[in-house]
């Protein structure tokens, strides 16, 4: 059985290698076509052309990944099926599901590597691929680090015009504490100049401001060069990761932000959705191959090619549904959990139902 395994596993590693490429190559020049004019309209030098596919590539292949594995598997197990290999195998004794099983190990092997790619590897490209959308093609007009605005807790919110992360050094700050017992009353205000972060001590110091503290009949205003800050809740660290988008968060930056929306009074649903989708997403390969292998076990009218065509609608048509219930997730018709769950959980058990109908 090891010689079998082996060959098993050495056409699904190359037909998913070859389906991947494939794919990718694809979907790299229908972007590249939509994207031809702005690159030409920004005068964008091709070596920097080069540089964003280059970090899209990642997110391409998180994307592509689950239709890729299908189709290894598809190919690999029609394959066999079409030249009656899986027929010589069945008289040897040899069961369906003991065929199948080397294609699905090295499916769930790749799937958990694919936890860590999406988590890690791929934020980081992201991160890089929106550097280069702002600064050269003009995709989003506000840079990282300008015009942060957030809510440090619930009944304060902060606005920073610039943060230079090198120095740790704010400018432009603007600081409102509402009202405990009516969140739409301004209690006081706070404007500085700039603001600077003592790591030794944990805390912001503000420059160069003045406060005004409003009462029912007046108010009152304080100015002064200097003022220590002992209740904000942020580190300079925060203030980077404010400015991320969800996608250029690693698993460990969006569990520290849901965390810290959470403390502040804030809804993370937008982050819990990314968080629990990432490994969600990254497993859906073990489903689409778990719910198509069998459909290619046995010989039907049309041939290897519409077994595959037919496998992949369904993978696309899982994907779509995916699209849909993140939609509601994003709304708050659904839980963040069940949002990222819900379909992984449906077609695995079309799945295991369709699996236990394979011939043996």
């Amino acid at each position: 059985m090891k010689i079998l395994d082996r060959y098993l596993i050495r056409q699904f590693i190359q037909t998913v290698i070859f389906g991947l490429l494939a794919f990718i190559a694809i979907f790299v020049i229908v972007d590249m076509m939509e994207n031809l004019d702005e690159f030409l309209d920004q005068n964008v030098e091709k070596t920097l052309i080069l540089k964003y596919y280059l970090v899209f590539i990642p997110e391409i292949v998180r994307l592509l990944l689950p239709v890729s594995l299908l189709f290894g598997g598809l190919f690999t197990m029609g394959k066999m099926s079409n030249s009656n290999e899986l027929t010589s195998m069945k008289s040897g004794g040899i069961s369906m599901y003991r065929t199948m099983a080397p294609i699905f190990l090295m499916t769930v092997l790749i799937c958990i590597g694919n936890i860590y790619f999406s988590g890690y590897i791929v934020p980081q490209a992201n991160k890089m691929k929106t550097h280069i959308e702002r600064k050269y093609l003009n995709k989003g007009n506000v840079s990282i680090g300008n015009n942060i605005f957030f809510q440090d807790s619930r009944y304060r919110i902060v606005s920073i015009g610039y943060f230079s992360e090198d120095i740790n050094r704010a400018s432009r700050i603007g600081i409102q504490e509402f009202d405990s017992s009516n969140i739409t009353k301004l209690k006081s205000r706070i404007d500085a100049l700039s603001m600077t972060y003592d790591s030794t001590t944990k805390k912001w110091t503000l420059q160069n401001g003045s406060k005004r503290t409003f009462y029912p009949t007046n108010e009152e205003l304080e100015t002064f060069t200097k003022k220590t800050m002992d209740s904000l809740n942020f580190q300079p660290g925060d203030l980077v990761v404010k400015q991320k988008k969800p996608s250029e968060m690693n698993l460990t930056e969006l569990k520290h932000t849901i965390t810290t929306q959470s403390h502040a009074g804030n809804d993370p649903r937008i982050w819990q959705i990314e968080y629990y989708s990432r490994s969600s997403f990254a497993l859906t390969g073990i489903i689409v191959v778990l719910f198509g292998l069998p459909f290619s076990t046995n010989k039907r009218r049309g041939g290897l090619a519409v077994q595959i065509g037919i496998n992949i609608l369904i993978t696309f048509i899982y994907l779509a549904l995916y699209k849909i219930t993140e939609a509601f997730g994003i709304n708050g018709a659904l839980n963040p959990i069940i949002t990222a769950w819900v379909v992984n959980v449906g077609f695995f058990i079309a799945a295991v139902i369709n699996l236990v109908r394979v011939r043996q």
